[in-house]
């Protein structure tokens, strides 16, 4: 009711989808269900205008009423400085946990001192988990504009993808000078959605090239990738982040330096839809996204 309210103030859909942040097929979807529900037709719609059936102009009134009692309760409910009391609880995926997160939790508590934190490193899972208020892994989510407390992901930064290996492992095999040499060579990978195959794609400048391995190794552990890398089983594609230390000490070295991978998947912070206005939420969220894109960037 107040979603057909919100239509006709707006003299619009699209308009009204604005409004409540929500894609324009769930107003459409709700004023549907709204007629259905009442078996009466409360609009006609054009290609250019929305006109109301008298139905709808009897009880445009009523429905108006709850929208402006909704966007009160909405007004007040943004004023209570009351939280959760207890500390802001956040997972990590083990890799970027240690990494990335780590060095950060320090600087955050002598920067937020009343915000005390519990932080787990460990799985995380593709499913958002009810029992912490911030989830720090790769990947976005899929908001269902239906669901009451749809997830929020904030994305902090895509990671660089390099090749690298062990200079003994490259001494042994040979240093490829193109993408097209890497098919003779031990190929270690993320997981791929091509099966068995990875697809590597290139770039230098204007050129582009792209190549198809059957990987030696393909998993979607970060840290089991870098260890097998770093053991000399073969060449890896791996995030910039975590070889740094390895190509520093010379234990690690960057192959096809002049090419260019595309980012791996976007780290992302991922709370539930009602804590989206939370302070403590916000104030981490925000820290997050300023320190880790330059860690991301080296």
């Amino acid at each position: 009711m107040a979603t057909f309210a919100k239509v006709v103030d707006l003299n619009g859909f699209s308009a009204a989808a604005r409004a409540f942040k929500v894609p324009k097929a769930a107003v459409s979807r709700a004023v549907a269900e709204l007629e259905r529900e009442l078996g009466l037709k409360l609009m006609t719609r054009t290609t250019r205008r929305l006109a109301l059936t008298p139905a709808g102009e009897q009880l445009l009134p009523a429905c108006r009423a709850i929208l402006e009692a909704a966007e009160r309760v909405r007004q007040q409910s943004a004023s209570l400085t009351v939280q959760r009391q207890g500390p802001l609880r956040v997972l990590a995926d083990t890799t970027y946990g240690r990494v990335l997160l780590a060095p950060l939790v320090p600087r955050f508590l002598e920067r937020f001192p009343q915000i005390p934190l519990e932080v787990d490193l460990g799985e995380v899972g593709d499913t958002p988990r009810a029992d912490y208020d911030v989830v720090i892994r790769a990947g976005t989510v899929t908001a269902d504009p239906a669901a009451a407390d749809s997830p929020v992901a904030r994305v902090l930064g895509a990671p660089p993808a390099i090749l690298c290996a062990t200079p003994a492992y490259l001494q042994r095999v040979g240093i490829p000078a193109t993408p097209e040499e890497l098919d003779r060579h031990e190929l270690l990978t993320p997981d791929s959605t091509h099966g068995p195959l990875f697809v590597i794609r290139f770039a230098n400048g204007n050129r582009r090239a792209e190549i198809t391995v059957r990987p030696k190794l393909a998993v979607n552990d970060p840290a089991l990738l870098h260890a097998s890398v770093a053991a000399g089983l073969g060449i890896g594609v791996l995030p910039e982040f975590l070889c740094r230390q390895g190509l520093a000490t010379q234990k690690l070295k960057r192959v096809l330096p002049d090419w260019v991978l595309p980012e791996q998947a976007p780290l992302c912070a991922i709370y539930p839809g009602r804590l989206a206005e939370d302070e403590r939420v916000k104030s981490l969220v925000e820290f997050l996204a300023a320190n880790i894109v330059p860690a991301l960037a080296g």
